[in-house]
């Protein structure tokens, strides 16, 4: 019953593909590095998705990005495609154009804008669906904390550039400084230990690619080739003459009747153009056979290029003038999305071949592109085309590091006329075959309805599973009751017992909380001793840490947002002889904490430690609790702080959270807009909050007064509109 029914529910799918320029219209293909074959994939994968009756929304989620050097376009918050399908931009990190390299730093970011987008979405994803490593990061924090299911396409691998950039001489430092490449390969390694599913475009790249990787998992993957459009790219005829490729084309070309031998890539070192043009410029015969067009990517100026686009495009033109290429060569500055299938019909118009040279290939889809155009196809023989040509059979592959090869085969295809017709014929019925979007979203939905049916307990999502399972209720809350653990919430095991029923009995729309000065480890440990389930959000180490729920997923961008001026060594060193305090055992002390005990007849000021600290250039925040305790912190981190951190990263104001505490470290969580309730048993320090707005002072000792707090305030029994969960219901 419930695997029918899952079949027949149309999907929500949300991707997530981050770097780059993307929009419905007028792609920048090419412009650079960061804005090629993926932004093609993704863009043509979710109109395709879209057109299938089984998806119901797809939603593409990007970078918003404000920046006068590019079109206005990308800074529109939403782009609908179709009427189910839309691009979504969120702003993270500077407003400016980035490179994905750069992105790494901001990626925390992103996770908090999406959480509070999905938030005010309807419903939740059934699947997220992330594309390269960047997004693959972001996609799995919010799979972990959404309990969403992940699936998962590289298009490209850490460890596999980074091999191929040390082969070709780079020094490894020097790439990981340029590449980011120690958090990328990390952030690999954690997406193939989480996914639902990794969906490659070839066997060669699941098995000999990701089978580099620790986590590699052969069961994990799904080869499913990519489509593409064919009513964009169809063999030339009388009626689509490619009148703006001959004009793009034929002002380079001395003899322009001639064979075209066309490229079309980025200006990357990878794609091997350099090897290309010598094996058409050191072979005579072959230039007399045809000429050479180079498209790659868009330039006004080389000297204002990125330094790597500026070096492969400067190399190209040194070759030509090296070779005394002029007139046999095409280079042009400029083409449009819009040119790309013009210029495949013009080479097989002229019976030429198109060739990808690069040195690795993940998939290849300019080839399937130029196959659906009639037009045969030499390829390196390193990774995707392996499986292209196999299925369609028009073409050859070559070894990408030896010239002659290339130029063989060049020669071998364009004086062969019988073999070029069987290849181009061989190519069109391949394509129709093996590489049609509609064939490729049958496919894919068929394996996301089977990991759907494997992990129903997902797919429902019913409200009252969702601690059981380890599922994150915060999407759906409205309140949060967060409370201290020590002389608070725990003391009184007979009032502790109907406060955990209260909380259960609202965990549809409540998330339960606690904020203590313990550790994580020693937080977990003495809520089983007490049989206190473990909470939605633990916040420990006196707000220095953030996670979540069963599986204790922590909060990454908390952590990176907390480091700032953070200085711990040096903190360490200037408070090692200061009179009166004593550091705490190691079990005490973490990553962004510091605790001491504090002998109080003999001890140094606080104010006094402040200004120590402060005269030597160090930030930090001091918290002095029940006479004898002082946690050093960084000055983004507390209690209250963490609690406002929460409150915009799930969308939540303030006065929805109501707070419970004893001690002087709970003061700044008390003071604000929270909700606060001081327990009758507590600690002197909090004596001069009496009288503070929103601070209820409680008769009740422990877990009673926290209760007698919640009827005070008549906390998450108003009447308050609900997130649908009409999805969600069985």
């Amino acid at each position: 019953m419930l695997k029918n029914k899952i079949a027949d529910t149309p999907l929500y799918i949300m991707m997530l593909s981050i770097h780059g320029l993307i929009r419905g219209h007028e792609m920048e293909l090419g412009r650079d590095a960061d804005t090629g074959g993926q932004i093609t994939y993704v863009t043509e994968l979710i109109r395709a998705l879209g057109r299938n009756p089984g998806v119901d929304n797809v939603d593409l989620v990007t970078r918003l990005i404000e920046d006068p050097k590019i079109s206005s376009d990308y800074a529109q918050p939403e782009e609908q495609l179709s009427n189910n399908t839309r691009i979504i931009r969120l702003p993270f990190g500077p407003r400016r154009y980035l490179h994905k390299e750069v992105l790494w730093n901001y990626l925390d970011l992103m996770v908090d804008k999406c959480l509070l987008w999905m938030r005010q979405q309807p419903r939740l994803p059934d699947f997220i669906h992330t594309h390269y490593a960047d997004a693959g990061y972001v996609g799995l924090q919010l799979s972990k904390l959404l309990g969403i299911p992940l699936a998962h396409t590289g298009h490209s691998l850490g460890r596999c550039k980074k091999a191929r950039l040390i082969a070709s001489g780079r020094k490894e430092r020097v790439l990981d400084k340029q590449f980011n490449f120690p958090r990328r390969i990390e952030s690999e390694e954690a997406i193939l230990a989480h996914a639902s599913i990794v969906i490659t475009s070839t066997k060669q790249e699941a098995m000999d690619q990701y089978g580099l990787y620790e986590n590699f998992r052969p069961r994990l993957f799904m080869v499913i080739p990519p489509g593409t459009d064919t009513s964009r790219f169809s063999p030339p005829g009388k009626r689509n003459p490619p009148v703006n490729a001959i004009s793009m084309v034929d002002r380079f070309l001395h003899e322009p009747e001639k064979p075209i031998i066309l490229t079309i890539c980025r200006p990357d070192s990878r794609k091997n153009l350099h090897r290309l043009i010598c094996a058409y410029g050191e072979d005579t015969e072959l230039q007399e056979a045809a000429n050479l067009v180079i498209i790659a990517g868009n330039r006004e100026d080389l000297r204002e290029m990125d330094e790597a686009e500026q070096t492969v495009l400067t190399d190209l033109l040194f070759s030509i003038d090296r070779y005394d290429l002029y007139g046999k060569v095409a280079l042009p500055k400029h083409h449009s999305c819009e040119d790309i299938p013009d210029l495949y019909r013009l080479a097989a118009q002229r019976h030429g071949i198109f060739i990808n040279p690069a040195l690795t290939e993940p998939f290849g889809l300019t080839l399937i592109e130029a196959a659906a155009s009639g037009l045969p196809v030499i390829a390196t023989e390193e990774g995707g085309p392996t499986d292209i040509i196999a299925n369609c059979h028009n073409g050859i592959l070559v070894n990408p590091l030896d010239t002659n090869s290339i130029s063989n085969a060049l020669k071998s295809a364009l004086n062969n006329p019988r073999q070029w017709k069987k290849w181009s014929k061989n190519g069109i019925t391949g394509v129709r075959q093996h590489y049609s979007w509609d064939a490729h979203v049958s496919s894919y939905l068929k394996q996301l309805h089977r990991l759907l049916r494997r992990e129903r307990k997902q797919i429902r999502r019913d409200i009252a599973l969702f601690q059981h399972h380890g599922k994150s209720p915060l999407p759906f809350s409205h309140h949060v009751m967060i409370s201290d653990i020590d002389n608070t919430l725990l003391g009184d095991r007979e009032s502790l017992s109907q406060l955990v029923e209260w909380i259960r009995i609202r965990s549809q729309t409540m998330a339960f909380g606690i904020a203590t000065g313990r550790s994580l480890e020693s937080t977990v440990r003495t809520l089983k001793e007490w049989k206190v389930p473990i909470p939605d959000l633990l916040i420990t180490s006196v707000g220095s840490e953030i996670h979540y729920g069963k599986t204790l997923q922590p909060d990454l961008g908390w952590k990176f947002h907390i480091r700032y001026k953070w200085r711990r060594c040096a903190i360490l060193e200037a408070l090692k002889d200061i009179p009166g305090i004593s550091l705490q055992p190691d079990d005490n002390q973490r990553e962004f904490k510091l605790s001491y005990y504090v002998d109080q007849p003999v001890a140094t000021s606080i104010d006094d430690i402040a200004q120590l600290l402060k005269k030597l250039n160090l930030h930090a925040k001091l918290i002095h609790s029940h006479g004898e305790f002082l946690d050093v912190l960084p000055v983004r981190a507390s209690k209250g702080l963490a609690i406002r951190y929460l409150a915009y990263k799930w969308g939540l104001p303030l006065k929805s959270f109501l707070v419970a505490g004893d001690s002087g470290n709970d003061t700044e969580m008390l003071l604000g807009d929270t909700l606060g309730v001081v327990v009758g048993n507590y600690s002197p320090e909090l004596h001069h909050l009496k009288g503070q707005t929103q601070i209820y002072f409680a008769q009740k000792h422990f877990a009673a007064g926290i209760l007698e707090g919640l009827a005070y305030y008549g906390f998450a029994d108003k009447n308050r509109n609900n997130l649908s969960l009409e999805h969600f219901n069985d």
